[in-house]
């Protein structure tokens, strides 16, 4: 399978790399140490089409591919992994709600996702049920055409600021087979939210739990059937992995590049750092592991596209390997940088703390090597 990229790819991807260079890169320092959430930047991110990059193009989507998300994602992500992800987050909201919705429920709800006018969070994780989705227990009690929620979130991008909040709950028995989906409004009674959290990295987006007590939400905001929540969650993850990923790279050939730029002026026992056989083989490897991380990245989004049967597996696969790859990458440039890379003011240090939780979010990597080891032994538990 050929990786080459068409002229109409090749204009995407420059598209993004431009936006990212003139509205994100110039500003994410300084987003970082203030913890700004730059709404109206992610709004001109949406006016060029990255608010709903595979959302069908009836009602403003951009109807384009998994492997273009990528591409878009990784560019984002050279000026700031962080708001690149959180547009990642909206994209897959605005996904599961243009599947999974009627048509009702898309024209009430996408035209606004699209210009981010309405911004989206998902909401899965629960303080006692993280990489054991199926045990969530939020609770949504039929009471005539609503549901009742009570529950909370944990770990939520956007809580607080988001408009709209798709929501996994549990309508039924325990396990997998009772969790339903229930796109939740800001504003509806009953709906809370915690503390921003404190955290290492990914400061340009607030984390906050969301809380529901006695929240009533219209049975019309239910995506899907009942009991079909969980596979509208792991669908959404599939496509989610992928873009992780995707931010992943982005950032580590940021730091790479940072690190380039620095040896290439920096000199040590008189000659620059660059010209050092022992940092040149450091430098190799670093490129080689963005590369190969690149090539199977665009192979998993292709057998998502294709709805490959391995593609759940393949996603995983990506996930786990450019996440764990984009790091090392990224945590060798703080290195070579020496204690300037250390400072906050080179950038390293902030790429380091934001990609230190893609190992863990999108499911952790360890249950990335749990869905792998299943597909491989065929163990269809």
């Amino acid at each position: 399978m050929s990786f080459g990229l068409d002229e109409d790819r090749i204009a995407i991807r420059e598209m993004a790399q431009g936006f990212a260079a003139e509205h994100i890169a110039p500003h994410a320092l300084d987003w970082d140490r203030d913890k700004t959430f730059p709404v109206e930047t992610l709004r001109a991110a949406a006016a060029l089409g990255m608010a709903g990059i595979y959302v069908r193009e009836d009602l403003g989507g951009s109807g384009l591919s998994r492997l273009d998300a990528t591409l878009i994602f990784e560019a984002l992500s050279t000026g700031c992994p962080t708001v690149a992800a959180f547009l990642s987050i909206h994209n897959m909201c605005a996904w599961m709600i243009d599947a999974y919705g009627d048509d009702d429920q898309r024209r009430r709800w996408i035209p606004s996702l699209m210009g981010m006018e309405r911004i989206a969070s998902y909401c899965l994780t629960e303080p006692g049920s993280g990489s054991d989705a199926a045990a969530l227990r939020t609770r949504a009690e039929r009471d005539g055409d609503h549901y009742v929620l009570t529950g909370e979130k944990q770990f939520i991008s956007g809580a607080g600021a988001s408009d709209l909040y798709v929501c996994m709950v549990r309508t039924g028995e325990a396990g997998p087979a009772g969790i339903s989906a229930i796109v939740v409004e800001k504003g509806t009674p009953g709906l809370s939210f915690g503390a921003d959290e404190r955290k290492m990295g990914w400061n340009a987006q607030p984390t906050r739990a969301v809380r529901f007590d006695g929240c009533r939400v219209p049975v019309a905001n239910r995506l899907g059937a009942e009991g079909q929540g969980f596979r509208i969650a792991m669908s959404g993850l599939d496509g989610g992995r992928l873009n992780i990923a995707a931010c992943s790279l982005g950032g580590a050939q940021a730091a790479l590049d940072k690190a380039l730029a620095y040896m290439g002026d920096r000199r040590a026992f008189g000659a620059k750092l660059t010209d050092f056989q022992a940092l040149q083989f450091r430098l190799a490897d670093m490129a080689t592991s963005l590369e190969v991380s690149r090539t199977f990245l665009r192979h998993a989004a292709s057998a998502l596209d294709a709805k490959d049967p391995a593609a759940t597996q393949l996603c995983a696969m990506a996930k786990r390997h450019v996440t764990d790859a984009a790091f090392a990458v990224a945590n060798d440039a703080l290195q070579l940088h020496g204690g300037y890379g250390y400072l906050a003011e080179y950038g390293v240090e902030k790429i380091v703390r934001d990609l230190r939780v893609h190992q863990i979010l999108e499911g952790t990597n360890e249950i990335m090597r749990v869905i792998i080891a299943r597909a491989v032994t065929g163990d269809r538990r």
